[in-house]
């Protein structure tokens, strides 16, 4: 018959295993009921910071299609770059895109970003170019407002600022248009990124 001092380490390690099991389950819940705080400021920035230059280019070009090929480059770019430090944070922060709010998060932004590529080629098809900028901003403004549900405080209202931005170029003048992409995804970009970097580790 075992003495009771030789139970006692399977006593320890079932009490770690069983503590470890309820710390899991712990962090998966407050995964799922959290905000998903891994959106990545400098990311932002470093989009910002290559929009700016980019809507100027646009902007000095004669040729539509010049124009839209410069900004479909940016925002190939851009989505690299927000992948790239999107994981980067993640990793650092040890959450992944399959907690609750992350895949919360990715789920609502992506239909808005997908609907923009397709209407863009419609209307380039269709030669309506000039009511992109706000097709663009409305757009990424609304995918920015459902995805920041689930994140900080701060992505839906920069999903808000891109919006009245887009209305406000519907309204203006079209050649105020190149402005307005620079301020939002130039501007908002930059502004909210350093924001987001100093609040939320990165």
């Amino acid at each position: 018959m075992p003495s009771e001092h030789s139970t006692l380490p399977g006593r320890a390690a079932s009490a770690r295993s069983e503590a470890t099991e309820n710390l899991r389950i712990i962090r998966e819940v407050m995964e799922r009921s959290g905000s998903f705080t891994a959106v990545p400021g400098w990311g932002m920035v470093t989009v910002g910071l290559l929009a700016v230059p980019a809507s100027i280019a646009a902007a000095l070009q004669s040729d539509a299609d010049l124009t839209l090929t410069i900004w479909l480059g940016l925002a190939a770019v851009a989505m690299v770059i927000g992948v790239y430090t999107l994981r980067r944070k993640m990793h650092r922060l040890g959450v992944t895109l399959r907690s609750g709010p992350g895949r919360k998060y990715v789920l609502s932004l992506l239909p808005s970003i997908v609907a923009g590529f397709v209407l863009t080629a419609a209307l380039w098809l269709e030669g309506a170019t000039d009511v992109l900028p706000t097709l663009w901003l409305l757009l990424y403004g609304a995918g920015t407002i459902t995805g920041g549900a689930s994140s900080v405080p701060a992505i839906p209202m920069l999903g808000m600022c891109f919006m009245a931005l887009g209305v406000l170029t519907l309204l203006a003048p079209a050649a105020w248009a190149p402005y307005a992409l620079a301020a939002g995804f130039g501007g908002l970009h930059i502004g909210f990124g350093l924001y987001i970097a100093r609040r939320h580790d990165g």
